[in-house]
């Protein structure tokens, strides 16, 4: 008689971020529902995602992350939104903060973001973006000091301020080479950094989106990142635009699938007329749009060549999937009827997060004037 053989034990599969975040998508909108002050940060939610592993989710498996890459990113970002958008919208600016020097540490072998990642996989720190701040042009002042820089800016749009731990920024050296982007890292923690409760807003209004007041922070010169040419465009910033929107538009997605959800439900409730199937059809007609447009600003990022195609190529995706995603969820508003217009119903709050697609970079104006140049062949760096 043989004996028995070992009984071979596999262990079960580790849960993707998308599985993850749909897990804790309940959790969240059952907070979301039950906030009497929206304006309230979402903080409970961002330890929540702390906890469960989706912070380093987009650091290499290499150097401690999950390694997950943009195409899952965005479905968990996609899927947090269709609950909570202001978590969701709050934590892509992490997430695109993880995912540019993952990129570029896989693909162009940056060795030095190695460091940051690494602290991201066994810290679990949160990383803040003042893109709304720092775009092509730079803000705040760099002043040249013994040993590093002295900063004073005041940074607007920071999502996620109350609880971050580094914010990604840079400030403007005025040079003999005429002005200069400094890009650095700022503790939130200096005693030279404020955040101020600023957030106000018509929609997203739980993302803790404040202003932060930096003075007199002294950066390191061995601290500054990169430099650059003010009000021009960057290799850097083709790479961050490329990666970034994808991931910052997925969760405009995520709201607008959240709302046509949601108005079907309340149209299924009574026995739909003629105009209400019409409603119906348009609706699904523009969140088909958008999701097309998405797919295509994704399928820029697989191409691994950031450049002024690709950059061209996401924002064109970007003005489409605000464009068609606006319009699904106010097709789900007139579809709900006076049922939607409720606070209970979920639908008007969505609504006016899905407002806040209108405002990120390239806004319509510059991305049709981009787009424009691009296809007749004009120089495009200073379109921004």
């Amino acid at each position: 008689m043989n004996a028995p053989s070992a009984m071979k034990i596999t262990a079960p599969p580790t849960p993707s971020a998308a599985e993850i975040a749909r897990e804790l998508g309940p959790i969240l909108a059952a907070r979301a529902d039950a906030e009497s002050d929206e304006d309230k940060y979402v903080a409970d939610n961002i330890a929540l995602l702390k906890t469960s592993g989706l912070v380093e989710a987009g650091v290499p498996r290499e150097l401690g992350g999950a390694g997950a890459d943009v195409d899952e990113l965005s479905a968990m970002l996609r899927t947090l939104a269709y609950h909570c958008g202001s978590t969701a919208l709050a934590f892509s600016m992490h997430t695109h903060q993880v995912a540019v020097p993952a990129w570029r540490w896989t693909h162009q072998k940056a060795a030095a973001v190695e460091p940051l990642l690494k602290r991201i996989a066994t810290e679990r720190i949160l990383l803040l973006s003042s893109g709304g701040s720092d775009w092509i042009a730079g803000s705040g002042k760099a002043e040249k000091v013994e040993g590093g820089y002295r900063i004073n800016a005041r940074k607007v749009f920071t999502s996620g301020a109350p609880t971050g731990d580094i914010l990604m920024t840079g400030a403007i050296l005025e040079d003999d080479e005429g002005p200069t982007v400094l890009h650095f890292g700022v503790p939130m923690n200096s005693p030279h950094v404020k955040v101020l409760d600023t957030w106000r807003t018509l929609g997203m209004r739980g993302t803790g989106s404040h202003d932060v007041l930096i003075e007199g922070h002294v950066v390191p010169e061995a601290a500054v990142a990169v430099r650059r040419q003010a009000g021009q465009w960057h290799p850097l910033f083709q790479t961050i635009s490329t990666i970034a929107f994808p991931l910052i538009y997925a969760v405009y997605l995520g709201v607008a699938e959240s709302a046509r959800d949601i108005a079907i439900g309340l149209a299924r409730k009574k026995a739909p007329g003629r105009h209400a199937v019409d409603l119906a059809g348009s609706m699904e007609t523009e969140l088909t749009a958008a999701r097309l447009a998405h797919g295509s600003m994704l399928a820029a990022v697989r191409l691994n060549a950031p450049s002024a195609d690709t950059v061209n190529q996401v924002m064109i995706g970007r003005h489409l999937v605000a464009r068609h995603a606006i319009s699904a969820v106010e097709y789900a508003m007139e579809l709900a009827g006076g049922a939607g217009f409720y606070r209970s119903a979920g639908l008007e709050r969505r609504f006016r997060d899905i407002q806040a697609a209108r405002y990120h970079p390239l806004q319509s104006g510059p991305q049709a004037e981009y787009a424009g140049a691009m296809a007749l062949g004009m120089p495009v760096d200073r379109i921004f």
